[in-house]
């Protein structure tokens, strides 16, 4: 070997030594990381279930930092973030801590399309920011993500639940708006909340809604037949045929909607009196 030859053996060595070296060094490094990642994990643990919120806020935010893929971080930190949320509180924080949850949320989703944690976090954190100020477009958003979970696991009934509580809430603050301006019109021929829609409100209430009340009668039927017991599906069960008899014109079928609401409520009467105290 000549001298030259000799040089560049020595040369690639060291290099490839200090390649080595450097890559042992990262390795040892993430490591590292890794372990004081799950540190402030759990410091953050102990603090959020002593309801210390900020402080288990900043323990989240650092084992997120120190180790990106740390799944659980992320979502402890988007959960104390909606724990500190207040439904209807109109403040400015307020409404930050909902959307800094969803954004943590939606993180997760980036590294994990399918982690229903983050899924059921979302659409229960946006179902909670639709009510006040009112938002019927964050109400649709939050049931599209209930229905997320439904595609994954179509055998839990919690989001056919949920489903049918967004598409009550919608037709029935519909109905009560539909009323009140019947009523404003009419002013010596008033319509109560539990009489009929007048014809021409009927039409224009079904028109706009009757697929909605549809599908969550469909959504809340399918969460009670996987868990028979689901005492709070009947109850918006009954409240969602009470608003499909709104919708229908003939006085017969409208009572034998009433008579299904009815029956809902006297079964699940009966039901709990049978639980042991």
């Amino acid at each position: 070997m000549n001298h030259a030859s000799s040089v560049m053996s020595s040369t690639s060595i060291r290099r490839a030594s200090a390649f080595m070296a450097l890559v042992v060094l990262a390795v040892g490094l993430s490591g590292c990381n890794k372990l004081k990642a799950r540190d402030q994990l759990n410091k953050g643990v102990v603090a959020f279930k002593n309801a210390q919120y900020d402080t288990a806020i900043e323990h989240f935010k650092q084992a997120k930092e120190l180790d990106p893929g740390l799944m659980n971080a992320r979502l402890y930190l988007a959960t104390a973030y909606a724990s500190q949320y207040i439904p209807g509180a109109p403040s400015e924080q307020n409404m930050r801590l909902g959307t800094q949850a969803v954004n943590e949320f939606k993180e997760v989703l980036e590294k994990d399309s399918n982690n229903l944690s983050a899924i059921d976090g979302i659409g229960s954190i946006i179902f909670q920011m639709a009510g006040q100020p009112y938002d019927p477009k964050k109400f649709e958003e939050s049931k599209a993500y209930h229905q997320r979970h439904i595609d994954l696991r179509p055998n839990d009934p919690e989001p056919y639940y949920w489903i049918g509580v967004i598409d009550w809430t919608l037709s029935f603050r519909a109905n009560g708006e539909l009323r009140a301006e019947y009523n404003k019109n009419n002013i010596k021929k008033q319509v109560r909340e539990t009489d009929p829609l007048p014809a021409s409100v009927r039409a224009d209430y079904t028109a706009k809604y009757g697929r909605l009340v549809d599908e969550g009668v469909a959504g809340l039927q399918k969460a009670i037949q996987l868990r028979p017991d689901y005492d709070d599906a009947m109850a918006y069960l009954n409240l969602l045929y009470r608003r499909k008899a709104d919708m229908v014109e003939s006085a017969d079928e409208r009572a034998s909607l009433l008579k299904q609401a009815d029956d809902l409520v006297d079964s699940g009467v009966r039901r709990r009196a049978r639980q042991p105290a």
